[in-house]
């Protein structure tokens, strides 16, 4: 499975936002492949709905809780990641 990449719309982003845009993806990737793994390693059983709950939860306490609060990723993108999850352990 290739690792998950979190890239932030631009046009979404405020100025403050788009001048650390890089350094927030990279944080925001690097906690959903953490995310990714330890669910990965964890599974058992799970539908894919909970893994992409699961996969949310997990990114989200990696990350500092202000930023924690701001992350919602696309719910499709997140729900392909957990059926990777799910396919692979079948």
């Amino acid at each position: 499975m290739a690792e998950p990449h979190v890239t932030l719309d631009p046009y979404s982003l405020n100025p403050v936002e788009q001048k650390l845009r890089g350094p927030l993806e990279d944080q925001l990737s690097s906690a959903l492949q953490a995310a990714t793994t330890k669910i990965t390693h964890q599974y058992d059983g799970q539908s894919v709905e909970q893994v992409t709950t699961m996969l949310l939860e997990q990114a989200k306490a990696g990350l500092h809780p202000d930023i924690a609060a701001g992350f919602n990723p696309d719910h499709e993108q997140l729900r392909h990641v957990a059926e990777e999850i799910v396919s692979r352990a079948n």
